[in-house]
């Protein structure tokens, strides 16, 4: 009964102190909204279209202006000028009015119906590859689409129907369909993932500050003093973690519900099964930042320290950049953080509509995970504790 009335104590204690901190407030409940809100409103038109370009026309016949206007008819195009030269379009380009230039060469529409190969050449910029992808796309739906068309044409001169020039045109019909992310977007794909990262970071960010506050003030002895006792860092890690963990279970039915149908984000999975991970995520993600945070002695270093982590760990969870192509060490390296195991689980449980058991390796590392921490955050409370007392005594 004691053991829980201490659990409950520092439960309590914990809570008193975020609610009279201004800047863990901040961290703790309004980046948690501020954050994952602006990435929504960012990415909510999902894909990128009618992006700007220019048709460079050299041929200036009826099947040239015939696919400068298929391009401007697809998603992806929207055709803005129609310079005389390439050095015009190349002066439009680098001036930011278009992203990419469609150029039609001389006697375009003389080779295609003489039976001869022709080219159209498409200038993007690679070094934005969703703006490239997208002009690329563009440009080859028209194309193909105007080819497609030509032969038709030749095959229904050659005495065949419609139906039957359209079979021999396309034997062979493929059927994609999108699975998870039904329009292919960009923000179906990054957010999830996001959330979950900012869960941690902001999290870890808030325990540092807490910390370091305490060092500041020269209090954290006095706060602390339970843990000279035999098991006494126990109760001391257990309730203050509850303590944040209550707290993030709000902010996840924000983030994580509220936000997530408020966008429209794909949804295939059971959000009572996503929060039976979830906890062991929080409380993980709580014994870390506990365990670290003994290291800082002001509370601006927390900030600075996991501010500087942050572009690091969201390289190495493979939501940026695949998973496989990191190399093995440094992924290895990168499950010291739970929310490189914590990313994929989500997004199959809640994208893919993963069931638990589909994810018990990845469950069971993160419970695993959280025992190795509830560990660590003990051991170092306990080495903090010793080191003031060997300090005072000199």
């Amino acid at each position: 009964m004691k053991f829980i009335q201490l659990i409950a104590y520092f439960f309590t204690n914990e809570l008193k102190a975020i609610f009279k901190d201004a800047g863990a407030v901040l961290i703790f409940m309004i980046a948690l909204v501020i954050y994952p809100l602006l990435y929504s409103i960012a990415y909510e038109n999902e894909v990128v279209s009618d992006i700007p370009i220019a048709v460079v026309d050299l041929d200036h016949s009826a099947m040239s202006r015939k696919i400068g206007k298929m391009a401007d008819a697809t998603e992806q195009l929207k055709l803005a000028y129609k310079p005389a030269s390439l050095k015009e379009a190349e002066k439009l380009f680098y001036q930011g009015n278009v992203k990419g230039v469609l150029l039609i060469p001389v006697h375009f529409e003389k080779d295609i119906l003489s039976g001869q190969q022709t080219n159209l050449v498409v200038y993007s910029d690679a070094s934005y590859f969703l703006l490239y992808k997208q002009v690329y796309a563009g440009a080859i739906y028209a194309v193909n689409t105007l080819g497609a068309g030509i032969e038709i044409n030749k095959l229904m001169t050659e005495g065949k129907s419609f139906d039957q020039a359209i079979e021999q045109q396309n034997p062979l019909n493929v059927e994609v369909k999108n699975l998870y992310n039904p329009s292919s977007g960009y923000g179906s794909f990054v957010l999830p993932g996001i959330i979950i990262l900012i869960l941690q970071q902001t999290l870890l960010i808030g325990i540092g500050m807490m910390g370091g506050t305490q060092r500041e003030k020269n209090i954290f002895h006095t706060i602390h003093a339970k843990v000279s006792e035999k098991w006494g860092s126990i109760p001391v890690i257990l309730g203050k973690s509850f303590a944040y963990t209550l707290i993030y279970i709000f902010n996840a039915i924000f983030t994580m519900v509220i936000l997530h149908h408020w966008f429209s984000l794909p949804d295939n999975g059971s959000i009572l099964n996503i929060f039976m991970i979830l906890i062991p995520y929080l409380l993980s993600v709580s014994f870390m930042g506990l365990a670290i945070s003994v290291f800082f002695r002001e509370r601006v270093y927390s900030l600075l320290f996991m501010v500087f982590l942050s572009p690091v760990v969201l390289f190495l969870s493979g939501l940026s950049w695949p998973a496989q192509t990191i190399p093995p060490f440094l992924y290895a390296i990168a499950h010291i953080f739970p929310s490189t195991t914590m990313i994929p689980v989500y997004i199959r449980m809640r994208i893919c509509g993963a069931s638990l058991d589909q994810v018990s390796a990845e469950w069971a590392f993160i419970l695993i995970q959280m025992l190795i921490y509830f560990v660590l955050a003990c051991i170092s409370y306990k080495i903090a504790f010793r080191q003031f007392n060997k300090s005072t005594i000199k």
